[in-house]
Parts: structure tokens; C-alpha cells; sequence
């Protein structure tokens, strides 16, 4: 019996069965002992299992997501940092001559705005959290000529297609 038992714990995919059946077991009258044996588990975990259930029944036995620790920033402050990246530069809100967000500024900004304490690795997990993606600008050269970059296309073009020298 302790094979198939325990091979039956072990193949189910979620908690709730393998709480239900040391619930199971207990009911047929197993000591906590024996379960622990059977399925291979801590007999303090067994006796967890059956008092959790005995204090609140079946809802004893769900699997409850831990709350995790609480967040640095309000709701709404999280809604005003994401307003301001996505409406304005840094440079708009007091960063002189900074045109793009980095975690840095941000966590700057958050600390001058709400008085909160962010490193660069916090912050681009709230950027995630935010669904705001983190890239890197790219530069367009404020006096490029198009006229002289068509013509270097139209040079390059010509330098790819010449065959190769065996010199």
C-alpha cells in the first residue's frame, strides 16, 4: 500500500489533492505517524494538514498565494510616475537637458516627487509592472542633409554590387 499511495501523492499535480488525501487517510483512521511514512512527508506537516482542515474545512486546504511585501508607492503614485514618463521628459520635470528616462532618473524623480527610495533594479521591475518598456534612444543627427545620405545609399549600393578584387 505505501507505494501506490504514495505514488498516487506524488503523480497529483496541485496541493489540494495531496492535502485531501492526508485528510483522506486521517479519516480512515491513520495515525499522523503513518501518513508521514506513507507519503513520505514531516508528520508535523501531516498534522498541519489535518488541523487546517479542522479549523476551517475544506477552505483549510486551499492553497492561499502569500501577500509578499507591500509596495514602496501607492496606487496612485505608481499611476502619476507612469503618466509622467509616458507624457513628459526628464528634462520637463526638472532634469536640465535630460531628453530620455532612464531607471536612474526615474528613481531620482521618485525620490524628489514622493520622498521613496528606489535602486535601478526596482525600478525596472515596476517599469515591467508598469508595462512600460525599457530601450535604449536612438539619435537622429539633427543637421543630416537627406539629399547627401541618398546619395550615399545609392554609392553603397554600387560598392556591394562590385565583385570582389583577387589582388
Amino acid at each position: 500500500m505505501r507505494l501506490s499511495v504514495a505514488s498516487a501523492f506524488m503523480r497529483e499535480p496541485t496541493c489540494f489533492s495531496g492535502w485531501c488525501l492526508v485528510v483522506s487517510l486521517h479519516m480512515k483512521g491513520h495515525t499522523n505517524l503513518r501518513i508521514a511514512e506513507m507519503l513520505n512527508l514531516d508528520k508535523n506537516t501531516v498534522g498541519v494538514y489535518i488541523n487546517s482542515y479542522n479549523a476551517r474545512g475544506a477552505d483549510g486546504l486551499v492553497a492561499k498565494k502569500p501577500p509578499g511585501r507591500p509596495r514602496f508607492l501607492t496606487e496612485e503614485q505608481e499611476q502619476k510616475l507612469y503618466k509622467t514618463i509616458k507624457e513628459k521628459t526628464p528634462d520637463e520635470v526638472g532634469f536640465t537637458g535630460v531628453m530620455h528616462w532612464t531607471a536612474k532618473i526615474a528613481c531620482d524623480w521618485v525620490l524628489k516627487e514622493f520622498g521613496v527610495a528606489y535602486r535601478p533594479n526596482g525600478m525596472l521591475e515596476m517599469f515591467h509592472r508598469l508595462k512600460l518598456s525599457y530601450t535604449r534612444p536612438t539619435y537622429v543627427l539633427a543637421k543630416a542633409d537627406p539629399k547627401k545620405q541618398e546619395q550615399f545609399k545609392e554609392d553603397f549600393e554600387g560598392v556591394k554590387k562590385t565583385p570582389e578584387r583577387g589582388d
